[in-house]
């Protein structure tokens, strides 16, 4: 009895039971929302303010520390090296 039970176990759970959960989780990820053009435009934007605000804080430190020799700039104080091309203003077809 115990030489069919095993077998009979591991070939129900490779065809019915394996398939059942990469489907359900198939169904899953497809009902996941996306991210819309709306949620990217708003991103862009969010990026580029960002980007800008990174900009006026050097430009403060700069200022600062032209007064003040004795002054340290905080962690934004080397420039970074990325650079993301994005234009807001471009028309997008995906």
């Amino acid at each position: 009895m115990e030489d069919i039970f095993v077998p009979v176990i591991a070939i129900t759970s490779i065809f019915i039971g394996l398939p059942w959960v990469i489907l359900h989780y198939l169904t899953k990820w497809r009902q996941a929302p996306k991210i819309t053009e709306e949620d990217e435009r708003m991103l862009d934007e969010m990026y580029n303010l960002a980007r800008r605000l990174e900009e006026r804080v050097n430009t403060v430190e700069r200022i600062v520390a032209a007064d003040n020799p004795d002054w340290r700039p905080g962690l934004n104080s080397p420039q970074p090296t990325y650079q993301i091309d994005r234009n807001p203003h471009s028309n997008r077809s995906n």
